[in-house]
């Protein structure tokens, strides 16, 4: 595959040629204006050549994989002299909590023409020049391809890194007498390669490098998903500069980031983990393999907070008056795509002050912390580890902050912030080391299209899951908790495997939960398995309703993890846009890992599970990696007839429900909370026959209260009851108090509303269109992300097959959540539901 990559509709290209030439720091330095709806700035990308990599680090698992390495070779570039003077971009310095580092300077507007609207007469580099090499072999220029779309791109230019007054250091000479394109590759690979102790000095030699000035503008040209940069005559990845600065701003549509207002009616933005990750953001390489560091200054209006993906807690400077700017860091590195930002007035809440005695219990090593303790050396590519630090393995609970709307402040106070240190410390009890050093938590507008979503540092919640009890925001919580070790710390390296990261999720929430609630062994049991009734269920509706070849969680085969030449690929199905709407990969992820849970027992998967964090956290794995090391650890009389090979034949490369699942689900006997649920369904049945005028023998039904997943599984059940009358209908509300009910429990009652043209309650699905778009647009099947099956767009998208329409009243009682992308089902003639296939509906993300 090379740069001329053609995909079809529905797969995500990955362009940067990543096998050539690798980013490992970003240095951002934005301004945010909410007028414009832009962010606009610098980036700074600091690279090393593939092949210098492999001569000093051999060959690894994630940088050996490219066949054209044997090709890379050395060619003397034409030198650039420049006189060795202090000629950086003025500026001033601000200082920072952990290292100083050089303020913002003076932008450069010199090149800000008319031509910027057309990159091929700004850069000089026309569509027909594409012929460039990408590699590092032939006699035309090195092409450096990156990810990029929705930016406006208006300069392109090498770094004088050179110019930074006492980087002589890392020349190996007490004084440099002269510059040359060599020489400030060579700076650049020393201070990449700076051992992890030395990181603050790094950092902030980056932070100098990014201010110095420019030393030669470098074409450029965009198409539709990358920018490429080329420097004539630099032949190879070898010879091409290895610090460039981009000088560009965001797009208001652009589909990286969302600009809307906050419940309370402010302006705020964020970014919002799209099919196209960070590429409208900045651009970056986003295959999963170029891991990287980064540091980011963003400017913005002094009555806004920034949060980022950051080790520390940034507090804002003062630049100007009315202005303040935050600088985040990051010193694991990391896939581009994780990234975060979210900006806007957000109001933080304040925990109660811990007693002494809850602070020695964190400090405290429990005997079963014993086994946390990282022996010998990390996996991982060498970064300040928290794993090799004995004071991060037995810290229970990491510091956190809480940021909501202020118009949320009561309930965040309410029902999250008690819900976070023994979420944290049930995590810390099952897997140990928490591999992030801190957590933000954000309450995000209400048109975020999830209930949630985990990134390095920081996890962002729907409001939805602050009504009701508290169980939808813990179980939420620990989801995106779970996410710091599956997803983050360990990724994968091929992102069609994405189970690796959501089924683990999905898995071990039930377990944090249980944890954080301090539920005795068979009520946690109760629990887990009465959510595993729910997403059996989902489950099944699931292979019904989409592509058989969509429901496959290896669709790469033996291919997974292949790249072309140059690193470039595809992400299988990953602009499609049912595939937004899909959970396979949690729930079949999920239950396979129940499966091998089961099939070892508790204590000995979870004391693996332990094993393993410690020996891949800070690498990105593919399955066979998680299954041959789990195979290795089981003992023989327990393995029977499991092997990688009939794993991934029956759970990982095939569509439906894998048979051993079925075989599994037709044996189980129903746990004691789902009788509880069907003895109350029939009670509900009885009701429903009843005629309208009762005889005054007859006695009224007593209902007993129900946990939240019950009232899910019970409404689940009268879903599929043909005819529910409006009494009945109206004494379920009542008894239940659904409309009070947490988002999951009401989405089911608005189901039931819309089935059953249940007029006196339209109220409710208009509140839930508008306030709940995160469930919306995503499952109320169990805690999962971005699920939206059995639902359809209202209006505008005409119903297909045998089925029933919202009605015309609902419709214009909701334009508002039209508007939101509000969603609900769509009832069939024969009272299942059903997904709509709507020509013409956009697709939501």
């Amino acid at each position: 595959m090379d740069v001329k990559l053609e995909p079809s509709w529905d797969d995500l290209p990955l362009m940067a040629n990543t096998s050539h030439i690798l980013v490992k720091h970003y240095v951002l330095d934005l301004d945010v204006d909410f007028e414009s709806q832009i962010f606009e700035g610098t980036i700074v990308l600091f690279f090393e050549s593939r092949n210098r990599l492999e001569k000093q680090s051999g060959s690894t698992k994630e940088t050996c994989r490219s066949e054209s390495n044997e090709a890379c070779r050395f060619s003397t570039p034409e030198p650039c002299h420049s006189p060795v003077t202090d000629t950086r971009t003025s500026s001033s310095k601000t200082g920072y909590n952990d290292f100083a580092i050089c303020g913002k300077g003076e932008k450069d507007t010199s090149g800000k023409d008319g031509n910027h609207d057309n990159p091929e007469q700004a850069s000089g580099i026309s569509s027909s020049k594409y012929c460039c090499d990408t590699g590092n072999h032939g006699s035309e220029d090195f092409l450096l391809v990156l990810d990029c779309c929705d930016l406006s791109v208006f300069k392109v230019e090498e770094v004088d890194v050179a110019a930074v007054p006492g980087i002589e250091t890392f020349t190996g000479s007490p004084q440099i007498t002269f510059v040359s394109e060599e020489l400030r590759n060579q700076i650049v690979h020393e201070l990449v390669t700076l051992p992890a102790d030395r990181w603050r000095e790094q950092f902030d030699y980056y932070a100098h490098c990014s201010q110095a000035p420019g030393c030669g503008e470098l074409l450029f040209d965009t198409d539709t998903w990358s920018l490429q940069i080329r420097k004539t005559g630099a032949q190879t990845a070898t010879d091409f500069p290895h610090a460039i600065r981009i000088w560009y701003s965001t797009k208001p549509q652009g589909r990286s980031v969302t600009w809307t207002s906050d419940q309370s009616g402010r302006p705020c933005v964020y970014t919002m983990g799209s099919p196209v990750n960070n590429r409208a953001l900045f651009p970056c390489q986003e295959p999963p393999v170029a891991m990287s560091t980064w540091q980011a200054t963003v400017g913005a209006a002094a009555s806004f907070v920034v949060l980022m993906s950051g080790e520390n807690s940034a507090k804002p400077t003062q630049l100007r008056e009315g202005r303040a700017s935050w600088h985040y860091y990051v010193t694991m590195p990391m896939p581009a795509s994780t990234f975060t930002i979210a900006v806007g007035s957000w109001a933080e809440m304040k925990p109660e002050i811990c007693s002494s005695e809850d602070l020695a219990a964190e400090r405290s090593l429990t005997p079963s912390e014993a086994d946390f303790r990282c022996v010998g050396i990390c996996g991982h590519m060498e970064y300040p580890c928290r794993f090799q630090n004995p004071s991060a393995t037995t810290q229970e609970v990491i510091p956190h902050r809480v940021f909501a709307p202020v118009c949320l402040q009561g309930a965040c106070q309410e029902t999250l912030l008690p819900l976070v240190r023994p979420c944290l410390s049930a995590a810390h009890s099952v897997l140990g080391t928490h591999p992030f050093s801190r957590l933000d938590i954000l309450i995000v507008p209400a048109n975020f299209p999830s209930l949630g979503m985990a990134s390095p540092h920081i996890i962002f919640l729907s409001q939805s899951v602050l009504i009701g009890m508290n169980h939808l925001c813990g179980t939420r919580l620990c989801h995106e908790i779970a996410h710091a070790w599956f997803g983050l710390a360990i990724g994968a390296r091929d992102w069609t495997e994405e189970w690796l990261s959501e089924g683990f999720a999905t898995h071990l929430e039930d377990v944090f939960w249980a944890k954080a609630q301090q539920l005795a062994p068979h009520e946690a049991w109760e629990q887990q398995e009465l959510k595993a009734d729910l997403r059996w269920r989902c489950l099944q509706d699931e292979v019904r309703n989409y592509p058989e070849e969509m429901q496959v969680l290896r669709p790469n085969k033996e291919k997974t993890g292949h790249v072309s030449d140059s690193g470039s690929s595809v992400i299988k199905h990953g602009l499609n846009p049912e595939k937004v709407f899909m959970q396979v990969h949690y729930l079949k992820g999920y239950f396979l890992l129940r499966f091998l849970a089961q099939r070892l027992g508790d204590d000995t998967y979870f004391a693996f599970l332990r094993k393993f964090v410690h020996t891949f956290h800070g690498q990105l794995i593919l399955s066979q990696d998680f299954l041959q090391m789990l195979l290795e650890n089981i003992p023989e009389e327990k393995r029977l007839d499991l092997s990688v090979e009939n794993i991934f034949r029956d759970w990982l490369e095939s569509s439906g429900i894998p048979q051993p699942l079925q075989t599994e689900r037709q044996a189980r006997a129903e746990c004691g909370l789902a009788r509880r649920v069907g003895a109350e369904v029939h009670k509900w049945i009885r009701v429903n026959r009843r005629p309208h005028k009762r005889k005054r023998r007859e006695t009224e039904e007593v209902f007993e209260k129900l946990l939240p997943d019950q009232l899910v599984l019970l409404l689940e059940h009268l879903l599929e009851q043909k005819t529910l009358n409006p009494r009945t209908l109206q004494s379920l509300k009542r008894t239940y108090q659904l409309s009070q009910q947490d988002a999951e429990v009401r989405h089911r009652w608005c189901e039931l509303i819309v089935k059953h043209k249940y007029t006196k309650a339209y109220k409710d699905v208009e509140r839930f269109l508008q306030e709940d778009q995160g469930l919306e647009n995503s499952s109320c099947w169990g805690a999962t992300d971005m699920l939206v099956s059995r639902h359809t767009a209202l209006g505008g998208c005409s119903a297909t097959g045998d089925t029933h329409t919202v009605p015309p009243e609902l419709l214009s009682a909701t334009h508002v959540a039209v508007a939101g992308h509000g969603h609900i089902p769509v009832w069939g003639a024969d009272g299942e539901r059903g997904r709509q296939a709507a020509a013409g509906c956009p697709p939501v993300l």
